[in-house]
């Protein structure tokens, strides 16, 4: 087991790791840009060192200055949570070069993931199903592309190798868009994640948004643990998210599953990662492989019993997988609601100090926050400042939970998007479940016209 764990991360994740660590006797070191020295995370742990001013690329992104505070503070293992430096191959290299264990994947399994060309390559070779779509990046051949776009049929979806939240893509719908498209897409690659390398594929009209949890400890052993329905989202950003996905079939589970961890066997994948998928008309289409924990890890945690972040570390420690697939049960239904910081309206981020915080409680009820009264929202990171999980026997049950929890909670001092979590909760279509990546938008834009009216 390891000894002492850097946690190069802030927030509600770096708190949940400590947590972990804490659990299973490991002791912790906190590092934090210097707006960040009253979260709760940097009390609690055992060291903290501060690695840089509030600008995520002088601290939380700083390489050196994480690694020189493990140096310092004698850790043997880097935690990185998710976002950050979580998906960095390089970072994961210089970690292991400088006689750290890295908690997570090989830096040359990110690299291979990272790039969403060569990351559709290799699942197609291991019979992972995918997208019809350019097979590799597409080239300056004008022709080519058009002849492409049409044998896949319109509507087609452009996207950037390197992107991710939501940038780097654009929809196509007709053939006389197709040249301006290309053009705008390459360069807003280019731009915004240094690689102009762009892919094409057939654009769903429906889908809903999947992905499978796994576990792999580097040898060849590895698991999946269910799927998460993750469909609620606006602006390509995950709200809501729930264990297992309302309407899948256990014998579709187990199939899509099983592939999923067969792929990790064979690539000899160490730690927590997660395939995505989108899923239309009973069929599921690979799209992308996060290396790290998931914000939404909690709710495969409820619905299995598994900590995910302490097998994480007893992975990272060198112990075999502690489980066999037959040991992993679905049992109950999670639902997780992202909060942020942030105006229920306009969605606009709100920084500021939180005068009340009351989270709720209760059978059947986690919260994941480093919120307390008194503490100051930033305005550098990221809006998300906590998570609400709840599980029931049943959907109806878990949604119900969460009626209450959200009724419960407050927050004072800043504005959150608990107003909008309950108008979820009410909604006819969430409530009859299996809605798609656009119902969110679709909701949101139609309270929008209901208050102008």
């Amino acid at each position: 087991m390891l000894r002492k764990v850097l946690i190069a991360n802030r927030g509600e994740i770096a708190l949940r790791v400590l947590r972990a660590c804490r659990q299973l006797g490991i002791s912790t070191v906190a590092v934090h840009s210097d707006v960040d020295r009253d979260l709760i995370h940097v009390r609690l742990a055992d060291e903290s060192v501060c690695i840089g001013p509030a600008s995520s690329t002088e601290s939380y992104l700083n390489i050196p200055a994480i690694i020189s505070a493990a140096e310092v503070t004698n850790a043997d293992a880097v935690h990185p949570g998710y976002g950050f430096l979580s998906e960095n191959a390089d970072f994961v290299d210089m970690v292991e070069r400088s006689g750290f264990v890295f908690i997570g994947p090989r830096g040359e399994t990110m690299r291979t993931m990272g790039d969403k060309i060569s990351a559709i390559r290799f699942m197609r070779e291991k019979g992972i199903p995918c997208l019809p779509g350019s097979d590799g990046a597409l080239t300056e051949d004008g022709a080519v592309t058009r002849r492409l776009a049409k044998e896949i049929g319109y509507p087609v979806i452009l996207k950037a190798s390197g992107g991710g939240g939501g940038r780097g893509m654009r929809v196509v719908y007709h053939e006389a868009d197709l040249e301006s498209a290309f053009a705008l897409t390459r360069t807003e690659a280019l731009t915004a994640f240094g690689n102009g390398d762009i892919y094409m594929e057939k654009y769903l009209q429906n889908p809903r948004h999947i992905e499978f949890q796994v576990l792999g400890d580097g040898t060849g052993r590895a698991i999946h643990l269910g799927e998460r329905d993750c469909s609620l989202q606006r602006r390509h950003q995950k709200v809501v998210e729930e264990a297992p996905a309302p309407g899948i079939k256990p014998s579709v589970r187990e199939r899509i599953g099983e592939l999923c961890a067969r792929v990790c066997s064979e690539m000899e994948y160490r730690g927590a990662g997660t395939f995505e998928f989108l899923y239309e008309n009973d069929e599921f289409y690979f799209i992308e492989m996060n290396t790290r924990i998931q914000v939404e890890h909690p709710v495969t945690e409820l619905v299995t019993g598994v900590d995910l972040v302490a097998e994480q570390l007893h992975i990272a420690g060198g112990e075999p997988l502690r489980y066999k697939q037959k040991d992993i049960q679905l049992s109950g239904h999670a639902i997780e609601c992202r909060i942020n910081a942030e105006d229920p309206d306009n969605f606009t981020p709100s920084p500021g100090t939180v005068s009340q915080f009351h989270p709720p409680g209760g059978p059947g009820v986690r919260m994941d926050s480093h919120l307390y009264a008194g503490y100051r929202v930033p305005p550098n990171y990221d809006s998300m400042v906590g998570k609400l999980i709840v599980r029931g026997d049943d959907r109806p049950g878990a949604i119900a939970r969460m009626h209450a929890a959200l009724d419960e909670m407050f927050v004072e001092g800043i504005k959150t998007n608990l107003p909008l979590h309950r108008r979820i909760m009410d909604d006819p279509g969430f409530q009859a479940g299996g809605v798609t990546i656009y119902h969110l938008e679709s909701m949101v834009a139609d309270a929008a016209k209901l208050a102008g009216e």
